[in-house]
């Protein structure tokens, strides 16, 4: 396979995506009088080109004994309103009344998240019928389910983010409380808002109520005072947050976040699949890469000809200043122990991105992470040298960074290597993966070997030795599986990544979060716990 057909298959299935319900499922939303999720989305904007869509690929391949859930039913990204950037939370009515399933709520909290973080106001676009109630066990009672949302919306509101929501459809059941911790809210005739339906209620407490009388628009703005603004229609509904986003405050860039007159890069965006292999195991320079990324003649090498198997260096993208930490893809020599692989991260490397990473924290230069990589190096060698303490000295840096991260995974993400190059654990702002990114604990064949000998070993414990045709059956079949969950859409599917960009779009993309991340300056000094020095 080739750039061309992987980015082909992958568009494809993106468009498929976006269709949401399906086609009859946007007829039938038309026929209420309703436009569908990504229609509002397009008319609130002031430019299709601002949006940055974070976890399209949310729920993909998962749910299937149910009809599936594209985009786990909700649409989540960043645009601009009125001139300001603004997180927008739409629910997608086409898929299941826009129902909640376990990965609606994970990818919601976030999109909260990347708001919190940047000081993004949000706006909520309500459409749901709730939770999807036969996997009700799973969005309900933790942390980091259903009620995390609403204890997201009280503390954003404590911090002075401003939050908006517009119910342009149903709003039952718990989800209720949602646009009601809003600072604004709007509602559309034909909606509804309340805690309990018609039936429910004439089952609880056996009392009959129509829809409006419950619920409805008109009595919500003259009885019950819950909401602000009562619109006749979708329309009405999109002007008038339109003109409510207008008046929040406009778009701010923290000043101690350098930005310079944008250059362009070295090379055009377009030539990246010629210079970049596509296979994972292929060699190249990652200053290669790194030019299509950064503004010309803008990259300075830090500490060049120490721990080269990681590229550590200061630069320019559009103008804002950030340092680059990437593995670098070819064999390399050092002075104290002859040649080190590529891909690999070793004790001096491991040294040398922990020191680069606290520079970039005392000079408030926010930090891109390129992760195309297998792991640290093992072996007695290495564990001489000091390769955990060196590696514990990388964690303890990211972990504490004050600092803006953004991560892009462009080949390997194998096992301790995602957490040195600062993976999702580690809260970056944004994290992106390419088409051909893998995501695991450790190499395919390496994992493959070993679950094939784990499975080989319970037959034998159960007193029968398997014959030739049986082994390779075996084979086959965890090989398949562990490809399966190496793929980088299975990731994306539960939100490891927030999406899958091309290498071509990498640039724009990183030009386009670095505006969103250098927003706000967090009030926590930099420092970091015990070092293993």
């Amino acid at each position: 396979m080739n750039w061309q057909t992987l980015l082909e298959e992958f568009d494809g299935q993106s468009k498929h995506i976006q269709l949401g319900g399906g086609k009859k499922a946007a007829v039938r939303q038309h026929e209420k009088g309703r436009l569908t999720a990504r229609e509002r989305i397009d008319r609130l904007l002031d430019d299709p080109n601002s949006w940055l869509e974070v976890g399209l690929w949310a729920a993909f391949g998962m749910y299937d004994e149910w009809g599936g859930c594209a985009s786990a039913s909700v649409i989540c990204g960043v645009g601009r309103i009125s001139g300001r950037d603004v997180m927008i939370i739409a629910n997608d009515a086409t898929i299941k009344a826009g129902a909640f399933f376990p990965m609606t709520c994970k990818k919601v909290l976030r999109a909260q998240r990347i708001a919190m973080h940047c000081r993004l106001p949000l706006v909520y676009l309500v459409d749901s019928a709730g939770v999807f109630l036969p996997l009700q066990d799973e969005i309900f009672p933790d942390e980091d389910d259903f009620g995390r949302i609403f204890r997201n919306n009280s503390v954003i509101s404590a911090m002075g983010i401003p939050q908006l929501a517009a119910i342009m459809g149903n709003c039952v059941a718990g989800g209720g409380y949602l646009p009601v911790l809003c600072d604004k809210l709007i509602m559309t005739e034909g909606s509804g808002l309340y805690l309990a339906g018609p039936a429910l209620v004439k089952s609880a407490i056996g009392q009959e109520v129509s829809h409006e009388d419950l619920g409805g628009a008109a009595m919500h703005a003259s009885i019950s005072g819950t909401i602000d603004y009562r619109e006749p229609d979708d329309d009405a509904a999109i002007s008038r947050v339109r003109e409510l986003v207008g008046m929040f405050p406009p778009n701010t860039h923290a000043d101690v976040f350098g930005r310079d007159e944008a250059a362009p890069a070295a090379r055009p965006a377009n030539e990246i699949y010629d210079a970049i292999p596509m296979e994972a195991q292929s060699r190249f320079d990652i200053r290669d890469l790194i030019k299509f990324l950064v503004d010309a003649d803008s990259f300075s090498e830090y500490k060049a000809e120490y721990g080269k198997t990681i590229v550590c260096g200061y630069a320019r993208i559009g103008g804002y200043r950030v340092g680059i930490v990437a593995n670098q893809r070819q064999p390399v020599m050092s002075a104290e122990e002859g040649m080190q692989f590529g891909g690999v991260i070793y004790h001096d490397s491991a040294d040398k991105e922990a020191r680069f990473i606290m520079d970039c924290n005392q000079t408030w230069t926010p930090l891109l992470f390129l992760q195309d990589v297998f792991g640290f190096m093992v072996g007695r060698d290495s564990e001489h040298a000091g390769i955990i303490r060196a590696g514990a000295k990388v964690v303890n840096a990211i972990s504490n960074s004050r600092v803006p991260k953004i991560t892009i995974i462009t080949g390997g993400s194998y096992g301790a290597g995602n957490y040195a190059m600062c993976g999702k654990a580690f809260d970056p702002r944004f994290i992106f993966a390419w088409p051909n990114a893998k995501y695991a604990v450790m190499g395919g064949k390496q994992a493959a070997s070993t679950l094939l000998d784990v499975n080989i070993a319970a037959i034998k414990r159960s007193g029968r030795e398997p014959d030739a045709r049986e082994l390779e059956e075996l084979r086959e079949r965890v090989t398949q599986a562990y490809e399966t969950s190496t793929d980088i859409r299975y990731a994306a599917a539960r939100l490891w990544v927030d999406g899958i960009i091309t290498p071509g779009d990498t640039r724009e993309t990183l030009i386009r979060t670095l505006g969103i991340v250098t927003r706000h300056v967090p009030d926590e000094p930099f420092r970091t716990g015990v070092l293993q020095v």
